[in-house]
């Protein structure tokens, strides 16, 4: 099968952990929902478009940033505990929000590997192209996350059997759980549960959610993570092994 291949970088990046707050704490390298939704923005595709992605990169260190924080929960304005006050036409009530200060991680000089597999081969050129030519500029984490593309090209991937080992040499990745829970030798790491898609559940009328659908991954890094042989891995035709999830 046929898969877009993406070797980029970004310079200050933070890939928020959804759970954190008063620190935005940064995943290591991009979660799926982030990359497909890359994807999709700058396809312009208004509904999912099923795909499998592979993430793997590294990067240099991390630092922490200030950025504003506003608390805003529809509370009556109250002079003594808010600091910017709104004004409401619709039911002339005031309200009001807190502004201060906040710390976010970010990684600095992020190395990225993205594999992007449709379902739908055909969809291939297609967004090959879009990634080549968006219709604005490309950020992959927060907005002002910019995405600089160095390499962009259609691979094959194929399934393979290892052998002999194979220890990951470049980059580190995103592994799915089942991979390193079967056939990894004397390795753990990180244990993620990443989003990747969603679907709009209504929990009452006129109350919608967002329910995710969740890959549990391990952060494996470069170096350490070792394959046995006689196990079956996948890779593309430049010899880059992929991870799909």
């Amino acid at each position: 099968m046929k898969a877009i291949k993406l070797l980029a970088y970004q310079n200050l990046v933070n890939y928020r952990i959804p759970t954190s707050f008063q620190l935005k704490e940064t995943y290591p390298l991009p979660p799926y929902s982030s990359v497909i939704g890359m994807v999709h923005a700058a396809c312009g595709f208004k509904e999912y478009v099923p795909m499998q992605i592979s993430v793997q990169g590294k990067y240099h260190s991390k630092v922490n940033d200030l950025w504003t924080r506003y608390e805003f929960a529809g509370a009556t304005f109250e002079s003594g505990r808010h600091t910017i006050k709104f004004d409401s036409v619709a039911d002339s009530k005031s309200y009001g929000a807190i502004k201060g200060v906040s710390t976010a991680e970010l990684l600095v000089d992020v190395e990225l590997l993205i594999h992007i597999v449709p379902d739908n081969q055909e969809n291939v050129d297609y967004i090959f192209e879009c990634l080549n030519n968006p219709p604005e500029y490309l950020s992959l984490g927060r907005r002002e996350d910019l995405l600089r593309i160095d390499n962009i090209n259609i691979v094959d991937v194929f399934h393979f059997e290892t052998e002999e080992s194979q220890t990951l040499q470049k980059y580190d990745a995103y592994v799915p759980a089942h991979l390193i829970d079967d056939e990894f030798i004397g390795y753990k790491s990180t244990v993620y549960t990443l989003n990747k898609v969603y679907k709009k559940v209504e929990i009452k009328r006129g109350t919608i959610i967002r329910q995710w659908d969740r890959v549990r991954v391990y952060h494996a890094a470069a170096g350490k993570l070792t394959f046995i042989e006689d196990i079956e891995l996948v890779q593309d035709n430049e010899g880059d092994l992929v991870f799909l999830a």
